[in-house]
């Protein structure tokens, strides 16, 4: 019988080899991702289960993103935590605090292949789906159950699949795609099922892009998004220093729940509104908006070429003197990077404040938080009332490319126009 990818990558794991749609099954675990943030509980439940060893240290990814650098005696006895807990079980791939956000670092990293089974202590953990690979987010419970038999029980999800055909026009991106499908399915229309992605043109939708698309399935309910492989995701990894992988395409004629296909040539630039990421826009419609904050970064939009993108609209130009504009790359190589082009310059020159990698204002953590009724545009992945702070501020998801005209012009704007 014909598979889907995610199928394939089910029965290739399961425990007893064989996985149907709506079946749960037993998998075997490639490779589990742990932050500081549900870290900490992790290292409670595995503590008061008694746990002695972990199955493989070779196979777990431990980080410190959300909270970095520590910011409260609470947090840092949180980091304290988490530094026993590597060392107590001898985990072998230890980030710590300078790689930057997770579900940037780790695929950047070299952890994650195509055909592996991933699962990390975030539900974003969706994000790595775009090389080709299973990848979800699980809790605490059942990330203890992994570090101790690397194994867990799961649902095998159907699958829906979504083509992206023909190419963005210019200032419309990655984000603007996800905005556009969250439109389209809402924050539940994908309930635990499994998106697999398409790219017809394979040059129309960088790794970076389709990382953005990955991050943000989550928000539709997704239980993960895969991407089919093509020449550039074997490019990205070849970048990367990645190896010894064997991709999985889907099998001709393989059923799906339902099939999509997305016109990328008409999709303009998107805003969701407060209070929810489904609550789509188009920028030109809420135009005119005045902001207080725009935030650029986060594991959804800063990557390198996330920071090409700002810096391309603002080049000769200042952040407007009423906005705070907060700029983080996402993770040390996008830093470096950023540093090497003199984007992190530009950026300070023009006004802007530039932090070290971290999760920052995005889950209101530690830094740039909002107070009551302050607006901010964010190209982060969620703008739930109290996400960034006030539970009255109002929160705009958007691309780089519209948070930065936004930063330039100090309401809210289309890019185009910029």
């Amino acid at each position: 019988m014909p598979r889907t990818i995610v199928e394939k990558i089910f029965e290739r794991h399961a425990a007893k080899g064989t996985a149907v749609p709506g079946e749960i099954v037993e998998c075997n675990v490639d490779l589990l991702m742990m932050h500081e943030m549900l870290g900490d509980q992790i290292a409670r439940v595995a503590r008061e289960a008694g746990l002695k060893k972990v199955w493989d240290p070779s196979k777990i990814v431990t980080i410190l993103d959300h909270w970095v650098p520590a910011s409260t005696e609470r947090v840092a006895m949180i980091h304290q935590e988490y530094r026993r807990f590597v060392k107590q079980y001898g985990i072998k791939n230890d980030l710590g605090m300078t790689a930057g956000v997770c579900h940037v670092a780790v695929p950047e990293s070299g952890f994650v292949k195509p055909g592996m089974f991933i699962v990390g202590s975030d539900s974003h953990t969706t994000t790595y789906g775009a090389l080709n690979c299973f990848s979800t987010g699980i809790g605490a419970t059942d990330a203890t159950i992994v570090l101790a038999k690397g194994t867990n029980w799961f649902r095998v999800p159907e699958s829906i699949h979504i083509e992206l055909e023909g190419k963005l026009p210019a200032f419309s991106t990655g984000k603007d795609v996800a905005l556009h499908l969250l439109g389209k399915f809402g924050t539940d229309g994908l309930n635990y099922k499994a998106m697999e992605v398409g790219v017809k043109e394979t040059t129309s939708a960088s790794v970076s892009a389709r990382f953005t698309i990955g991050n943000m399935g989550v928000e539709m309910g997704a239980k993960c998004v895969i991407f089919e492989p093509d020449n550039e995701l074997d490019a990205w990894l070849a970048d990367h220093g990645v190896a010894g992988y064997k991709t999985v395409p889907p099998d001709p004629g393989a059923a799906y729940e339902s099939k999509e296909a997305v016109d990328l040539t008409v999709v303009e630039p998107l805003i969701a509104a407060p209070p929810s990421p489904s609550n789509v826009k188009p920028a030109s419609e809420l135009a005119g908006k005045e902001v207080d904050q725009v935030f650029i970064g986060t594991c959804t939009n800063g990557r390198l070429e996330d920071l090409q993108l700002a810096a391309k609209i603002l080049k000769g130009k200042k952040i407007h003197k009423q906005v705070r504009c907060i700029i983080i790359p996402a993770s040390r190589q996008a830093y470096e990077g950023a540093l090497e082009e003199g984007l992190i310059g530009q950026f300070v020159k023009a006004g802007a404040i530039v932090e070290y990698p971290t999760c920052g204002p995005c889950m209101g953590g530690h830094m740039g938080l909002l107070g009551p009724g302050e607006v901010c545009v964010s190209t982060s992945n969620r703008n739930f009332p109290g996400r960034m702070g006030a539970i009255d501020a109002e929160i705009y998801l958007a691309s780089p490319a519209t948070a930065m005209a936004t930063a330039i012009h100090g309401r809210i704007t289309d890019p185009r126009g910029a």
